[in-house]
């Protein structure tokens, strides 16, 4: 069966086409394919994985013509990233000031 294994980078796309056995699961074609060992930086237990962006566990049963997808984490943009600091240091503030008036 023909399965595809995609990992995108800002600026670098990894994309292999593969025959495998039918009845493999994600995390076998995956193995096979060359994708841990030229991004040694993926870590199965941590990244997510689908197909044809929907997730999927590692134990999905693969179907012809399928293309596995693993996907990094985003990092969040400076000004949320901010927004958010500040959200969370007004929420304890206002517990503090609760604590002090009890």
């Amino acid at each position: 069966m023909h399965i595809s294994v995609v990992y995108a980078l800002p600026h670098e796309q990894f994309i292999e086409e593969l025959d495998v056995p039918e009845a493999c699961t994600v995390e076998q074609v995956i193995q096979m394919s060359q994708v841990l060992v030229k991004f040694p930086d993926i870590d199965l237990t941590v990244n997510k994985t689908g197909v044809y962006a929907k997730l999927v566990k590692l134990d999905y049963s693969l179907h012809e013509g399928e293309r596995i997808e693993i996907y990094r984490a985003v990092p969040r943009k400076p000004r949320n990233a901010h927004a958010s600091d500040d959200k969370k240091a007004r929420i304890r503030a206002k517990k503090e000031r609760q604590s002090h008036q009890s």
